[in-house]
């Protein structure tokens, strides 16, 4: 399973990229506001040292928008994924650049039907929002078990399972087992992977009990 890393904090997708954990990043216009930097001069930033995908959004709402948006964002850099609203006119505009080999990533997915027909206009991504659906008392994980399902039963659909709205590891590892194909993930998401007490616990012993032998390494 890739992580791809769901912010538009240039300073922390460089320290986190630096793990090798990080196969790709999502940004949307929210965390580009968020961010108060440039929209164009933060994807070419990311994509200066990113070489996976980089998800760029469309604003427009319209067919003739969204092509004309998309395609310059696809302009930027050869890894630009140009995401694309759940829409009927964002579903066209996929299947567009798919014939422009451009690839797209079709967001906020909330149902089963929508992966479906997503997966039929060509989206090289799918990205169900499951945080969204378990605040309102659905199940998230339910979706995401749902697509992959169907994506099994027809292995001629090629469109990735992109896990978004991320609020907790749960929802990592259970993306894990059921086997979908990314997760993107906020920055402290990602931070806790490898964020255990016990580590540190045990860390902490074995640096006290090596500090009592009066020994040093270098």
């Amino acid at each position: 399973m890739k992580f791809f890393l769901d912010t538009a904090d240039t300073d922390k997708i460089r320290d986190l990229y630096s793990t090798g954990l990080v196969d790709g990043v999502t940004t949307n216009p929210s965390l580009i506001a968020k961010s108060g930097k440039d929209f164009f001069e933060t994807l070419r930033e990311i994509s200066s040292f990113v070489a996976g995908p980089i998800s760029a959004e469309v604003t427009s709402t319209s067919l003739d928008g969204m092509i004309k948006e998309g395609e310059k964002l696809s302009k930027i850099a050869k890894n630009i994924v140009i995401k694309l609203p759940l829409t009927k006119d964002g579903l066209k505009a996929s299947n567009f650049f798919y014939t422009k080999k451009i690839s797209t990533n079709v967001t906020l997915c909330f149902s089963p039907a929508q992966a479906l027909i997503a997966a039929k206009s060509h989206a090289s991504y799918i990205s169900p929002f499951v945080g969204r659906l378990d605040d309102i008392g659905e199940n998230g994980m339910d979706l995401i078990k749902k697509i992959k399902a169907i994506y099994n039963n027809y292995p001629e659909l090629q469109t990735k399972i992109l896990v978004a709205s991320i609020r907790s590891l749960d929802h990592v590892i259970e993306s894990a087992i059921i086997g979908a194909d990314v997760v993107t993930i906020p920055p402290n998401v990602l931070e806790m992977l490898y964020d255990h007490p016990l580590t540190k616990k045990g860390l902490d012993a074995f640096l006290n009990d090596w500090k009592s032998t009066n020994q040093s390494i270098l």
